[in-house]
């Protein structure tokens, strides 16, 4: 089963940016569209043909003029974006974030295992992390991003993007991403068009599938009970990637819903079109 695709419509957090170099009585060539907040992921579209970079680094510009940038969660500097295009002209545009106020989470009744894991469980965790890392440094020329994504199940949103995570009383790096309730047994959905970088089962992650949205982009679901898809299967957004679970390091059957830009780890609710997920 999957949810009915949605057109794409402007969001209440989309933004349109008109670049400095614009002449005058000439439509704008380098535009954005997404989320300004940290954590967003932006958007942007230039003329066919056009060269850009992103802080100086050259970014994959797909044929049609698409090419995407994230802002990392505490990001306060503006991102510096140039075009150039086949005639020689250019563009730039000083993408300044919106700065984000972040809560605190407590989170109590976790094995102490997960929370202070041996020095053997250490060592695979650093061995599972390196293999996201490097999954992440993919780029490919799909466009899966291109639109908002979908929540991947209906829910109950129980923890936020960018909260300090207090596990067991011990203070923990921020939660990037957004934790999703539901039963257990629930299909979880492709959140857009993508090809399977890895599935497997991780000590933290639990059952975990890492989906690659192209240029960049991708999408993680943790804590699966079952995992129904291999690296390089090639998905349709809305498709069955695996079941809501309670694996790794999970007190309730839910789903971490990652984001990211290569390793940015972005805001995943930014990128929809609605502020929660739909109702079961």
């Amino acid at each position: 089963m999957r949810f009915a695709r949605r057109t794409f419509l402007s969001a209440g957090a989309a933004i349109i940016l008109v670049p400095r170099g614009s002449r005058a009585g000439e439509g704008t060539r380098l535009s954005f569209r997404g989320s300004l907040e940290q954590g967003g992921l932006v958007i942007g579209r230039v003329v066919a043909g056009a060269q850009v970079t992103v802080d100086d680094a050259p970014a994959l510009v797909s044929p049609e003029g698409i090419f995407v940038f994230g802002l990392s969660y505490d990001r306060v500097k503006p991102v510096r974006v140039a075009a150039k295009f086949a005639d020689g002209t250019s563009e730039t545009s000083d993408v300044a974030p919106i700065v984000r106020q972040y809560q605190a989470e407590n989170i109590n009744g976790l094995p102490e295992a997960f929370v202070t894991p041996s020095a053997e469980n250490l060592a695979r965790i650093k061995r599972e992390n390196a293999l996201i890392v490097e999954a992440r440094r993919r780029e490919t020329d799909g466009v899966g991003f291109a639109e908002p994504f979908d929540w991947p199940f209906p829910g109950i949103v129980t923890g936020v993007y960018g909260s300090q995570r207090i596990l067991n009383g011990k203070p923990m790096e921020p939660h990037l991403g957004v934790d999703i309730a539901a039963p257990e047994g629930t299909p979880i959905h492709a959140a857009a068009d993508a090809i399977v970088s890895i599935s497997d089962d991780y000590f933290l992650d639990g059952g975990f599938t890492l989906l690659d949205h192209g240029h960049g982009v991708s999408t993680c679901y943790l804590h699966q009970s079952k995992r129904m898809v291999k690296a390089g299967d090639k998905l349709a957004r809305g498709d069955v990637i695996g079941l809501v679970g309670q694996t790794g390091r999970a007190t309730g059957p839910h789903t971490h819903w990652g984001l990211g830009w290569f390793q940015l780890k972005l805001d995943p609710s930014l990128a929809t079109l609605t502020a929660a997920p739909p109702k079961a």
